[in-house]
């Protein structure tokens, strides 16, 4: 009776009534894993959308476990697999396209700069998307659909062309808006399955990426060395076709999708009073995410092509797959944590240890074993990063838990522009270190990435030191650190 209370507060502060399918909903809910903040987000998402009168009053699965809920969570598993560990396994692609035909001739920065295209856009869309579904909540399965063909066919007419401009346009730009509209759905909808397990299944759902990005290097490498880009691309686009179609059929939300008629408006476009970015723990966090995108995405995409220069291109394959599949471990046991611990501790020693790890062994790296230990190290502290991203956009929405889905795209959209600002640097970068005569460079870093590796440690340097600046903006939560 104590939470129907609640319920009806909620609904008359906001202007709602709660009918008898809320209320039963209400109180058939695990009331020790339901608080007023979770009451008062369900009741605003119901508006005028509420069932009719007739509709046969039922309760809504159970979060934070159940199959339904695990069953979502494997799919957003599956998706974030196939969509963001092709795209963390760019590199292989990169390492061919530099040295077969008909791209070898191209700008290498041009053809560096396809999958950061593509994992900005990604990133970048998610705040666009979260605005459409807010006020076209009964269009996300289109969506998901329509992410899934285009994808598809950017694979498919990728393998039919000659100019890197074309591979920029298919591979990189169409692949990124289909990749996004794909994985952002079933990231929006993770906060109605997961309350108290969110990081753990945030997690889970993130190591998808480095599963993906731990097998598909290794996969796209044989491809490529024994049928060549083309059918490389051909046959990924069939895979992805029925691989991706039946995730999708998994990616359900758990409160109905309201159902909107005549005379019963749809929410707003952008949404009102947002106040999210008003606080100063989203603009520390938010160049703190930034400043780890500039040094992680530049590793992510040269770790490959750093290899085949002292190691076969098996070998560069089998560093990139290394450094994708330690971050399965990195982003489950940093989910785990940030369940437990302040997330800006976990943030500060992810950060440090990817300095360190890039200034000590990648500078001095002239083996394969330093090598594939650098992988292992800064791909786990460095891949596990994202998973503080619900507690900060929690953190960041404050008072007004909606906002928070809405604070967490913005910060992931800024870091979009490190994925494309960090490798572009880095490319810059690494061609005036091949062109440098200095002794320094010779010995340190070895193939002209000494300035490359300066840049990546310097900045997960300022990163850890950002941490402290987040700690320190969280003022209305204990502890900070």
């Amino acid at each position: 009776m104590a939470m129907i209370t609640e319920a009806s507060k909620i609904g008359s502060k906001i202007g709602l009534g709660v009918d008898a399918y809320e209320l039963s909903v209400i109180s058939k809910a695990p009331e020790p894993a339901v608080d007023s903040s979770w009451v008062e987000q369900r009741a605003s998402s119901l508006r005028s959308d509420l069932p009719d009168s007739d509709t046969a009053v039922h309760a809504l699965p159970p979060f934070d476990g159940g199959w339904r809920a695990w069953t979502f969570v494997a799919a957003g598993f599956v998706l974030e697999t196939f969509i963001w560990g092709f795209n963390y396994s760019y590199g292989v692609f990169q390492n061919y396209y530099t040295s077969h035909p008909p791209f070898e001739q191209s700008s290498h920065v041009a053809v560096a700069s396809i999958g950061p295209t593509g994992l900005a856009i990604m990133f970048t869309e998610g705040l666009l998307l979260s605005f459409f579904h807010t006020r076209y909540p009964d269009y996300m399965k289109y969506t998901l659909w329509t992410g899934l063909t285009l994808f598809v066919l950017a694979l498919l007419l990728s393998s039919f062309v000659s100019d890197v401009a074309l591979l920029i346009f298919l591979q990189g730009i169409c692949l990124g808006v289909g990749g996004g509209m794909m994985y952002w759905p079933s990231l929006s909808l993770l906060p109605e399955w997961f309350v108290q397990r969110r990081g753990l299944a945030s997690g889970i759902m993130f190591a998808g990426g480095g599963v993906g990005g731990f097998v598909f290097p290794l996969v796209v490498e044989a491809l490529l060395s024994r049928i060549g880009f083309r059918w490389t691309l051909r046959i990924w686009a069939l895979l992805m076709a029925v691989v991706g179609g039946v995730a999708i059929l998994g990616v359900r939300p758990r409160v109905p999708v309201p159902k909107f008629h005549a005379g019963h408006p749809r929410p707003a476009f952008f949404p009102a009073n947002t106040q999210f970015h008003k606080r100063p723990v989203f603009w520390c966090f938010t160049l703190t995410y930034w400043l780890q995108g500039m040094c992680f995405y530049p590793v992510s995409l040269y770790i490959a092509v750093f290899t085949a220069t002292i190691a076969s291109p098996l070998s560069a394959a089998t560093a990139l797959s290394l450094f994708n599949s330690a971050g399965v471990i990195g982003q489950v046991l940093m989910g785990y944590f940030t369940d437990r611990w302040p997330y800006p501790r976990i943030m500060f020693g992810s950060a440090l240890g990817c300095c360190l790890s890039a200034f000590l062994l990648w500078g001095f790296a002239d083996t394969l074993g330093t090598i594939f230990a650098f992988a292992v190290l800064f791909g786990g502290l460095g891949g596990g990063f994202p998973s503080v991203l619900f507690a900060a956009a929690t953190d960041s929405a404050g008072a007004n838990p909606e906002q928070a889905t809405t604070a967490l795209t913005a910060v992931t959209a800024i870091k979009g522009i490190a994925a494309v600002l960090g490798p572009i640097a880095s490319s810059l970068l690494l061609e005036a270190g091949k062109k440098s005569s200095s002794s320094a460079f010779t010995t340190y870093g070895k193939g002209g990435f000494g300035p490359v590796i300066v840049f990546v440690g310097s900045c997960a340097a300022v990163t850890s030191l950002s941490t402290l600046a987040v700690a320190a903006a969280r003022l209305d939560v204990r502890p900070r650190f």
